[in-house]
């Protein structure tokens, strides 16, 4: 059976097919394929094809390739039988910012642009028009939305992660995966949360154990994924490179043990690349599934360790049951992707989501003397720095600021953003004015085109991305100089960040206006124009604590990061490529701005930060119970100002003394979009005994979520160090 022969027979009997009308067609009949029957149930439909099976096509659903070509017997030399017909052909695609490895696509704002939102309805919007796009291109199953605990900001894929709170997110990623998955029921994807768990650093990311005790891998690192789990069920979850305590995540029994069992996770697990390191220790431990091609599930191995009885039958059926049935109740089975797919599937509503997470996802840091928004009026503009230019310096444009990097290139397809040097000078040739560029190059010619203009726009960036974390957190191209220059020149200078994560800025003090956009996908350029001149009121927030100095960073010692090995050093000798680095979280609870509370350090901006062109004013804390376990914060935030704008309401909660936790900790929050003079009485329910836990701790001695009796301390405010209300409760 071809590929193109198992679509079109997927597509025949995806309803009631008489054996009259199978013979005329020579399609299977529902007699033939009864688990297509979509009156039944997920699980019933599933039940039905394995009961069908043979062991060897029950493993075949062990193997990502074997599992979504059932036209294929062999794959790399590993030899399957054929499948049972009606099964579909399904390709996975990696999808944190966009579709990955496809041309044509929408290149939307990386994760960390979206949590900087903190919207979570435009998150779900955001991972709709991306599933269709994968589907359009021929990709059912996209491997995310990414989770990380943020421990350190230089680590290489923080762009792809959404923040360093559990909260925000898990929430966010609960909305990612309901868009992947809640879409247009005729263009169905299947989302896969990873990486689970522990997955800090790229720094021997397949060779280093996470050490971490129990209560900071429940309250930091597993949090944010029993959110995303128990609020939008994920058709899978894929386990992480990394070891946890001494074990490998793909082999570590979290994944039966926390993941399943007691987060109700209901979908198969699926391997990173090339993260599985057994057959028998991994399958007992939980692992459904091998991605790529079948190495440690091929068939022999599988079968080797049921005859030595170190698996059973029974597990191999359960892994194919989880696999198959997460497969059907995404819709799969139904709705077979295009087999000729089209060449570009980015459409205009969806360059309009990206330009709506770019703008709503920026964080204005500084605007001293209200240099923005900028005047409708003639000015003469000195835009600086490789990134503003479609044109490249030195291999540097606005290419490289429009996704995290894979392999030296941009993740996504993103080959012509909308660059910010043009949108800049469209946007102020309408009011008569006159942009200049200068690629930054040479400080010194890129001052002397600054303090010629009226007004100084300079850009810098660096580059992160997967298989290596970041050295410093300093801007690359020798940015930092570059913008020193510039503002020695020009006091009128307002710099323009596109990084994947926190940076250090040594000239802040010389600047007058610091906008941070990230890195800002394919409409980058139109999203800092309508910004700069306010057609837009900038109302992101920061999801990451910026530090003032690498050495406040939680992970100071070299024992937390990057981890030693046996003799003390940090360092992995070349021909060592099998002793494990250990990475110790002796850090704890304190992670993000945890640790900045915890230890009183000032950050140079901290987490939940952003200004406005308008002003706000919070009023009227109240806490009321609304049940057992249920208890309403409400608060009025007023639009003091004379513009339009949102504000997010961020409400921080303080457990008693007793739970001995390093201080306030997110609870939740919610967004008011406000026109000049208008209040709005917002409300945030806290659910005890919801997947959040916001009212308790983990406790390491009776293995649960305990919620301590006492006074419970309630803050609320624009960010996490600015909480102009308080309150308490008791419980």
């Amino acid at each position: 059976m071809t590929v193109l022969v198992a679509a079109t027979a997927l597509a025949a009997v995806a309803a009631p097919t008489s054996p009259a009308a199978a013979a005329q067609t020579g399609r299977p009949s529902l007699a033939e394929c009864p688990w297509m029957d979509a009156g039944k149930t997920a699980g019933q439909r599933a039940r039905l094809l394995l009961d069908a099976s043979t062991l060897g096509q029950k493993i075949r659903w062990l193997d990502e390739q074997a599992a979504t070509q059932p036209g294929q017997t062999a794959f790399d030399g590993v030899t399957y039988p054929a499948q049972l017909p009606c099964t579909p052909v399904i390709t996975y695609t990696d999808g944190p910012d966009g579709v990955r490895g496809s041309t044509g696509v929408t290149a939307f704002p990386a994760p960390i642009a979206l949590a900087s939102t903190w919207n979570d309805r435009l998150a779900r919007t955001k991972a709709a028009a991306q599933a269709e796009e994968a589907f359009d291109k021929g990709k059912a199953v996209v491997l995310a939305p990414g989770i990380s605990g943020g421990r350190t900001p230089l680590a290489g894929r923080t762009s792809e992660y959404l923040g360093e709170d559990p909260l925000l997110s898990g929430n966010l990623a609960a909305q990612g995966i309901q868009g992947l998955q809640k879409g247009d029921p005729a263009k169905p994807t299947m989302a896969v949360l990873k990486h689970y768990v522990g997955n800090e650093q790229e720094t021997d990311r397949t060779l280093s154990s996470s050490n971490i005790d129990e209560r900071t891998r429940k309250q930091i690192y597993d949090l944010p994924f029993e959110i995303a789990v128990r609020n939008a069920r994920p058709g899978g979850v894929m386990c992480s490179y990394n070891q946890i305590n001494g074990t490998y995540a793909c082999e570590n029994d979290l994944l039966k043990d926390v993941l399943k069992n007691t987060l109700g996770f209901d979908g198969y697990v699926v391997s990173d690349f090339r993260a599985v390191h057994s057959t028998a220790p991994s399958l007992n431990a939980g692992l459904d599934q091998e991605l790529n091609k079948p190495n440690y599930y091929s068939p022999d191995n599988i079968t080797t360790a049921i005859n030595d009885g170190k698996i059973t039958a029974a597990r191999v059926d359960q892994a194919a049951f989880r696999v198959v049935r997460s497969y059907i109740q995404a819709g799969l089975f139904d709705h077979p992707v295009p087999t000729d797919p089209a060449a570009d599937v980015s459409t205009a509503a969806h360059k309009a989501v990206s330009l709506a997470v770019a703008t709503k996802g920026s964080v204005l840091l500084k605007n001293q003397n209200s240099i923005l928004p900028l005047a409708s009026k003639a000015l003469k503009i000195a835009v600086i720095g490789p990134t503003a230019s479609t044109t490249a310096t030195d291999g540097v444009s606005a290419a490289t600021a429009c996704a995290s990097q894979f392999m030296g290139a941009p993740s996504v397809d993103c080959p012509k953003p909308v660059a910010a040097l043009d949108a800049i000078t469209a946007r102020a040739a309408a009011n008569g004015g006159t942009v200049t560029f200068d690629n930054g190059k040479d400080p010194a010619a890129a001052a002397a085109a600054a303090k010629a203009a009226d007004l100084a726009i300079v850009l810098g960036y660096y580059t992160e991305g997967e298989f290596a974390d970041r050295p410093n957190l300093n801007l690359d191209g020798n940015g930092d100089a570059l913008i020193s220059a510039v503002a020695d020149a020009n006091p009128a200078t307002i710099a323009v960040l596109q990084t994947g994560g926190p940076v250090l800025m040594p000239w802040r003090d010389k600047v007058k206006g610091i906008l941070e956009t990230w890195y800002a996908g394919d409409q980058q350029g139109t999203a800092i124009a309508r910004l700069l001149w306010g057609d837009d009121n900038p109302s992101g927030r920061l999801p990451m604590t910026f530090p003032k100095s690498q050495a406040d960073l939680p992970t100071r010692t070299p024992a937390q990061y990057p981890g030693t090995f046996a003799d003390g050093s940090t360092t992995r000798p070349p021909d060592d490529q099998t002793s494990i680095r250990q990475v110790d979280y002796t850090e704890g609870l304190k992670v993000g701005y945890r640790w900045y509370d915890g230890r009183h350090i000032a950050p140079l901006y901290p987490f939940g930060y952003g200004l406005s062109y308008t002003s706000y004013r919070y009023r009227n804390l109240r806490v009321t119970k609304a049940g057992a376990n249920t208890y309403n914060v409400t608060f009025t935030i007023g639009n003091t100002g004379a513009r339009a704008g949102t504000e997010t309401g961020q409400v921080y909660l303080t457990l008693p003394a007793s739970a001995g936790e390093p201080g306030k900790r997110l609870v939740g929050y919610a967004q008011a979009a406000l026109k000049p003079g208008q209040t709005r009485v917002m409300t945030v329910r806290l659910k005890a005994d919801g997947p959040a836990h916001p009212l308790s701790y983990w406790s390491a001695s009776a293995h649960a979520w305990t919620t301590p009796p006492g006074t419970y301390t309630v803050q609320v405010g624009g960010s996490s160090r600015d909480l102009p209300l308080t309150t308490t409760f008791t419980r």
